[in-house]
């Protein structure tokens, strides 16, 4: 047998160990410790909300304060923590504090988890994200703790208010509102200027990716000196977010938003406009959406946030690949261009095929629901975008699921965590060159 044959790529490694945090997840969960009523959980409900938790996304069949002990919620945000930086990056730092070794190999694990474009400075960028991770999360923490505080008393609040911080910033969307009512999100605080522009403060830090952070920390606001990918995420970012939140607020004007005042309606539309890239909270009754905004609420969902961040979705920098290709086929242009730099073909090709990859199995998962179970099209689908986005957004359907439906679910979201981090590095290295290229031959599309 030839060396090397049982090792495991990164992709492979990360795949599996997704799988066994899930899994492991899933068994304290069943205990009845994590229960508030100390009763065993059904298996399949403990793996939707682990396989949730740690794909950080947010759907759930039982509501998080009501149904879990203090033990199974800690153990749900330790799924969350653990799932939003990747086990292998808190992993890496750890070895870091113990002052061992990090080869090559790990190194490479490292670059694939993060999504950096190089190797070189992966480890000083791990320490960078850990470190930058507890102290955005420390700081939504006590702004968070000033609103609940007051309301659920020192140590509820001060939980709450950490919690809810972790929750945001992986781009979760779990929370504790069910104390006030089930699955009642942030409903409560809609009109809220600290809740709202905290939580959507935490979602955009954690959403715009860690190499972004670095490039930020490197050059600081010398935007001049800032990568292509910076320069790409933080521009798309700007545009989608007041973009659709204008959008949201034409929508909903005379609806959803009908009887708030000029503040609430800003907050609102705001709050619409980042939470779905990928977070899962919300502030209003997603039910009560029009058509027109959950179309928009689902595109966002499908985009989602920053490669190698804590969010999903097909990511921005891809969507925004898409676009400047079919610009250039339009423009008949030789090469796809921005920010006055080419970008590679490979590139392209990456973002095509997760495109294609999301779009099949959302599409493949949504006619299976709606052939087993009466519900309506927009609702299966805003479901099906959420979990593949892993963002966690439902109009209500979730807790109404069959065993099969549920299943399908947990697998969007895992390979939602995985899609962009996994499965997109292996189309984009496992690159198999035949000896003889077959003969070209034209044919007629579009």
């Amino acid at each position: 047998m030839k060396k090397g044959k049982n090792k495991k790529s990164p992709t492979t490694m990360l795949a599996a160990g997704f799988a066994l945090i899930i899994l492991a997840g899933t068994f304290v969960l069943m205990l009845p410790v994590s229960s508030r009523g100390r009763e065993w959980t059904s298996f399949l409900d403990c793996l939707f909300t682990a396989t949730s938790a740690t794909c950080v996304t947010g759907l759930v069949v039982k509501d998080t304060y009501r149904h879990w002990s203090l033990f199974g919620q800690t153990v749900i945000l330790l799924l969350i923590q653990i799932g939003g930086l990747g086990f292998i990056t808190i992993g890496a730092y750890l070895s870091v504090l113990l002052k061992k070794k990090i080869g090559l190999k790990e190194r490479t694990a490292i670059h694939e988890s993060i999504s950096t474009i190089e190797i070189a400075g992966v480890v000083r960028m791990v320490k960078r994200i850990v470190q930058g991770t507890v102290l955005f999360e420390l700081v939504g923490a006590v702004l968070l703790a000033v609103r609940f505080v007051p309301e659920f008393g020192w140590a509820r609040g001060i939980y709450f208010g950490f919690f809810h911080s972790v929750s945001a910033f992986c781009n979760a969307g779990f929370d504790l509102m069910g104390i006030r009512e089930e699955y009642s999100s942030l409903m409560a605080y809609e009109g809220d200027m600290l809740v709202n522009l905290t939580v959507m403060g935490l979602i955009l830090v954690s959403g715009i990716g860690f190499l972004v952070w670095d490039d930020f920390y490197r050059n600081k606001f010398h935007y001049k000196r800032y990568l292509l990918h910076t320069k790409m995420m933080l521009s798309a970012t700007a545009v989608l977010v007041l973009g659709s939140a204008v959008l949201f607020f034409l929508f909903e004007n005379d609806g959803l938003f009908a009887g708030m005042n000029g503040k609430e309606k800003v907050l609102g539309a705001l709050f619409c406009s980042v939470s779905p890239r990928t977070a899962g909270f919300n502030t209003t009754d997603l039910a009560g959406l029009s058509d027109a905004s959950k179309l928009l609420t689902m595109l966002l969902m499908f985009i989602g946030g920053g490669s190698g961040s804590t969010a999903g979705g097909i990511k921005v920098t891809t969507a925004v690949v898409m676009v400047l290709t079919a610009a250039a086929t339009i423009g008949r242009t030789q090469g796809v261009n921005i920010f006055r730099r080419r970008l590679e073909e490979d590139v392209v090709r990456r973002a095509s095929a997760i495109v294609m990859y999301n779009g099949f199995l959302i599409l493949v998962v949504s006619m299976v629901i709606l052939a087993i179970q009466p519900f309506s099209f927009t609702d299966v689908l805003m479901e099906t975008f959420s979990a593949m986005g892993t963002v966690g957004l439902s109009v209500g359907i979730t807790r109404q699921l069959l065993p099969l439906s549920k299943l399908l679910l947990i697998l969007l979201m895992y390979f939602g965590r995985l899609g962009s981090l996994t499965f997109a590095l292996v189309f984009a290295q496992r690159r198999i060159v035949p000896p003889v290229q077959q003969p070209v031959e034209k044919i007629v599309v579009g």
